[in-house]
């Protein structure tokens, strides 16, 4: 293991220590997340959310009404979401390849093996590797790690990454990293039951759905960055005073450090 494959191991565990579960997607279904998925491009979750709550009073949030819905109509709807006639007509031909390729069947899609699908899905207009990525992990479970504009940031600023290095590369790096995780033994489930949740969102049908082990952990680390980069890591001014990564800047600083007996990570004594 590298070294770089250790220190994402070790913010892992920072993490999952400090916050716990994110429940990151928060979707009742699994075509909410690929709309979600759609909608977030260039724009901040609130605004998606207002989108998809309108979607939902108007009983237009599911792969059907979508079908149906005149593409006006569409686009007035998810308006908050920003780019809304381009996300539209994205939409739509969402729906008309799953229609054709897969008999409208999100359920025979996503039993498509993942390298397979996700060259599909890439396929597609509008859907780029964090959007694929995106509708494989959180819509139908796959083990495919997301990296997003936290990822590259937190990876940046830790002297991990740099910002020329490729999407791929990247996932590789966190899924390499964390495969291991899954590997071996789970020293941490115990250790880390009284976590706190404060940044997490309430559990949703589709944050507790069934999946491996190894998608689960991607799925959590996910979350765990997307928190971290919108409350601690932020663009402009970072607050890593009061971030359980703060330990492991380059420059070093206060704050965690690791118990390498049971690999918990605790307050460092004063």
């Amino acid at each position: 293991m590298t070294a770089a494959n250790q220190q994402i191991r070790d913010y892992y565990h920072a993490l999952y220590g400090a916050w716990g579960r994110q429940h990151w997607w928060p979707a009742r279904t699994r075509f909410e997340v690929v709309v979600g998925a759609y909608l977030t491009q260039n724009t901040s979750w609130k605004n998606v959310e207002i989108a998809l709550r309108q979607l939902r009073a108007a009983h237009k949030l599911s792969l059907a009404a979508v079908r149906t819905i005149p593409l006006d109509q569409l686009e007035a709807l998810i308006r908050p979401a920003g780019y809304f006639r381009q996300k539209a007509a994205r939409l739509k031909t969402f729906i008309a390849f799953v229609d054709k390729v897969y008999g409208g069947s999100l359920q025979r899609m996503f039993e498509k093996p993942t390298d397979k699908l996700r060259q599909e899905l890439l396929s597609l207009n509008g859907v780029g590797p964090e959007t694929a990525d995106s509708i494989l992990l959180y819509a139908g479970q796959h083990p495919v790690f997301v990296v997003d504009a936290y990822s590259r940031r937190i990876l940046e600023r830790h002297g991990i990454a740099d910002p020329k290095m490729p999407y791929e590369r990247v996932r590789e790096l966190f899924e390499q990293s964390l495969s291991e995780v899954a590997e071996g033994p789970d020293r941490m489930t115990q250790a880390l039951e009284n976590a706190v949740p404060s940044l997490a969102h309430p559990p949703s049908a589709m944050s507790l759905a069934h999946r491996t082990p190894l998608a689960q952990i991607y799925n959590d680390m996910h979350g765990l960055i997307v928190a971290t980069g919108k409350h601690y890591c932020l663009k402009a001014i970072p607050r890593c005073e009061h971030c359980p990564l703060r330990i492991f800047l380059p420059e070093g600083g206060p704050g965690l450090r690791p118990v390498s007996q049971d690999g918990v990570f605790k307050p460092s004594s004063p």
